[in-house]
């Protein structure tokens, strides 16, 4: 199962790979500025960005380190990021799997990941897997989009974005998350929850190309019960679906020396 679900993620990102560098939720300069803020980035540090996609994370990480190794899963991603990062000359890429990282243990003084582990078969396997290559006291900061902790949100949400999305697996809730991270003894040290308000056509399309898949996700939100709609703050204009809010969690988190 977990070898079909990523050749679905190859296959799918393999489509997309130029929306992905191009996508305004990927591009938003205040997350990356985040990044530095909270990482305070080392000039000789090396750095591991895990399932780069666009390279947005990659790129914000090369001014102010020393290397960065960028990982994807998918081929035809990485080598599009490549070409739009030329001018940067210290970020290596590397295929990998974020499952199965071909590195030696405790390579890295950083590590990232984001809006990639809802594509993810196995987070618990991820999260060993960082563990690992991350060198002591190195740093793991991870976004991602996450589940409500209510069930019934958690399954609407993860439904519709799998119906949008089939290479989404599943977006954890940040609870499940925190289990992770301890059981594989990464400690947090910094951590945000908040809403983050999405485009619905920009989002749709950057996946589906067909009208009638769009439909499909569109009918799924509109006939949502009121208590989702409010939830996800779900805003409508001349008969369609203009906007809508999911959550996201950011969280910066060390492994123990």
């Amino acid at each position: 199962m977990s070898e079909d679900i990523k050749r679905v993620v190859k296959e799918a990102f393999s489509k997309s790979k130029e929306s992905y560098v191009q996508s305004s939720t990927h591009k938003s300069q205040s997350d990356l500025d985040l990044i530095t803020e909270w990482l305070e980035p080392e000039n000789k540090w090396q750095a591991l960005d895990i399932a780069t996609g666009g390279g947005h994370v990659a790129k914000t990480l090369s001014r102010s380190v020393g290397t960065v190794f960028a990982t994807d899963l998918t081929k035809d991603m990485l080598q599009n990021t490549a070409r739009h990062l030329k001018e940067q000359h210290n970020i290596y890429y590397i295929v990998a799997d974020a499952e199965e990282l071909p590195f030696l243990d405790e390579s890295f003084d950083v590590i990232t990941c984001r809006i990639a582990p809802h594509h993810f078969p196995s987070p618990s396997k991820f999260i060993e897997e960082t563990h690992r290559v991350l060198k002591p006291d190195g740093r793991f900061l991870m976004i991602d989009n996450v589940a409500p902790e209510d069930e019934q949100l958690d399954n609407f949400y993860n439904t519709f974005e799998k119906k949008r999305d089939p290479s989404h697996v599943r977006a954890l809730k940040i609870s499940e998350w925190q289990n992770y991270l301890e059981k594989h003894n990464l400690t947090i040290n910094k951590q945000l929850s908040r809403k983050k308000r999405l485009p619905f056509r920009e989002w749709v399309t950057r996946i589906l190309s067909a009208t009638e898949e769009h439909q499909a996700v569109e009918i799924l939100m509109r006939q949502a019960p009121n208590t989702f709609k409010t939830y996800f703050s779900i805003t409508e204009k001349e008969d369609c679906i203009e906007s809508f809010s999911i959550d996201e969690w950011m969280v910066l988190a060390q492994k123990d020396s």
